[in-house]
């Protein structure tokens, strides 16, 4: 029996990824047992058991930017968190440990590394988070989504995979089915607004006052992933009340459909977000959050824009300028062919398979060592 752990969560941008990789580990033999390692009272304690995985939660959160009392917890959450990762190692007997990044990530990854267990870091970003160069020097190898991530990381330990996705986001399904699981028209454009798997409060703005300043009827339908805290106050909304072509969704499950359905992206810039739109290849415009670290949302949206791969906007401008852009793009078809021709050659759809295989490869490699 080989047994893996994947350490990592707090979005759907490092969970989805996570169980990519799990799936695709378990394709590679029934002998292969797998167990999560999360943070207690995040979405992946929900999700990955959702999935058909074990999971096991850390007391563990990140350190606050401002200045609140709920940082006087954080040094005993590190420790705890390091002791509870210490425990679940020692009972599970780990093969290998991966992080896919986010808060249980840093202490699981940690402790691995002092109990000399192989561990390989998937790192999402083109600008790296600060525990994983922390840890570069410690790992065993590092799979990387971007081009000269040696400025960051040794040489010798990076492998160029790309970020994992959704399975089901490679193989899109029929575009009429996508339109009637959303109640939506045939021969009207879709353009899907979607601020991440927690909602983007920024984005959510910029929609509504458009439609709070816009008059008649638009050329467009809106397919819109608010986020949950965000739903209640948008639907109730006397703005977009009544409106029949905006279709608005807490959290959308079936994005297989609606990268489907639209025609037209809008996103945020996290990196597994990327990932599933340069495999999807539809043209889309990118809007940064400005509230993560390394502001590496940045990055990863000048990445694409500067091969001309995707349209950028900061979010500062959003509220004022989304809807001028969109109406341009919505427009301009040469614009669109371009974009997603230049978006889908980025695409790296085996991504899954090549982590599992290097996985399974460093087990191999430590195993002949003892």
């Amino acid at each position: 029996m080989t047994r893996i752990i994947i350490s990592g969560g707090g979005t759907g941008g490092h969970i989805f990824p996570a169980i990519a990789i799990a799936n695709a580990l378990k394709t590679m033999g029934p002998e292969i047992e797998i167990l999560f390692v999360g943070a207690i009272g995040r979405m992946e304690m929900e999700k990955v058991p959702a999935a058909g995985y074990p999971i096991h939660g850390l007391w563990i959160s990140g350190l606050q930017r401002r200045v609140t009392w709920k940082n006087l917890s954080f040094p005993l959450k590190v420790i705890s968190s390091l002791i509870q990762a210490n425990r679940i190692l020692a009972k599970f007997n780990p093969d290998a440990v991966i992080g896919v990044g986010g808060y249980a990530s840093g202490p699981t990854l940690r402790m691995a590394v002092r109990r000399k267990i192989p561990v390989i870091i998937q790192e999402q970003n083109s600008y790296p988070g600060i525990t994983n160069k922390l840890l570069s020097n410690k790992v065993d190898k590092i799979c990387v989504a971007y081009n000269d991530m040696e400025r960051f990381f040794p040489r010798q330990k990076i492998i160029l995979t790309g970020n994992p996705v959704r399975q089901d986001i490679i193989i899109l399904a029929n575009k009429t089915e996508a339109l009637e699981h959303f109640h939506m028209k045939m021969g009207k454009k879709v353009i899907l607004i979607i601020g991440g798997s927690l909602g983007a409060g920024t984005i959510n703005k910029s929609v509504l006052h458009y439609f709070y300043k816009q008059k008649g009827q638009d050329d467009f339908q809106l397919l819109w992933q608010t986020g949950k805290n965000h739903y209640p106050l948008i639907k109730s909304n006397e703005t977009i009340n009544g409106k029949v072509d905006i279709h608005i969704y807490p959290f959308i499950d079936r994005m297989d459909l609606a990268y489907t359905a639209a025609d037209i992206i809008v996103s945020r810039a996290g990196a597994i977000a990327i990932s599933e739109l340069c495999i999807v290849g539809k043209p889309v415009i990118l809007i940064p959050s400005p509230n993560v670290a390394e502001d590496h949302q940045t990055k990863n949206a000048e990445a694409l824009a500067n091969n001309k791969a995707a349209l950028m906007l900061r979010d500062q401008d959003s509220v004022e300028k989304l809807f001028g852009l969109l109406k341009n793009l919505v427009s301009d078809t040469s614009l669109q062919n371009e974009l997603s021709k230049n978006i889908k050659s980025l695409g790296q759809p085996e991504a899954a398979s090549l982590i599992a295989i290097e996985t399974m490869k460093l087990i191999k490699i430590k195993k002949k060592e003892r």
